[in-house]
């Protein structure tokens, strides 16, 4: 752990509203000599599906649970059955439901983060040097990961493609 306090100090801050300060590769670098061999390979090998390391099986449960209540009110609103179950808690069903309700993906993805974020801030607490600020570093550097590969125009135009194909179907009929 006495190695940590020279690495998490010199981390940059990651926010929700920001770009990402450096890179999960460029991060995975920067530990590779201040982590022991066998966090080193968790690290390398973490994923937002991960469910092993410290910090990580609390973090499984809640990510877990949040995406099978999207994926419940999206079948909900389809119309179709959901078999899967889950523990079902008002917290997650009222962040997917805005989620669900905003008005373009982007958005959708900014509050999920935004909450992802407040749960690993809980999860981490007190923590500052140690294994469980590490992991949840790691996690939220997974989350900006993901949310930089939303690209608004590339978006548009998807949407826009789509768009033109079902009214064509439309107008065909």
């Amino acid at each position: 752990m006495a190695l940590y306090y020279y690495l998490i100090s010199s981390l940059p801050d990651l926010r929700t509203d920001a770009q990402m300060p450096i890179t999960y590769d460029e991060w995975l670098q920067s530990c590779q000599s201040n982590v022991s061999e066998e966090k080193f390979e968790f690290l390398q090998n973490l994923t937002l599906d991960s469910s092993e390391g410290p910090l990580i099986r609390e973090w499984a449960f809640v990510y877990g649970n949040l995406m099978r209540e999207l994926s419940y009110q999206r079948s909900m609103r389809m119309g179709k059955s959901y078999g899967v179950s889950y523990d079902k808690d008002s917290e997650y069903t009222m962040v997917a439901s805005a989620a669900l309700a905003a008005k373009n993906p982007l958005e959708a993805e900014k509050i999920l983060l935004d909450y992802e974020f407040d749960v690993l801030d809980s999860l981490v607490g007190l923590h500052t040097f140690d294994d469980i600020y590490l992991f949840g570093y790691a996690v939220k550097l997974r989350l900006l990961e993901r949310q930089s590969c939303f690209v608004p125009k590339k978006g548009q135009e998807e949407f826009k493609r789509l768009f033109d194909g079902v009214q064509q179907q439309v107008y065909s009929l």
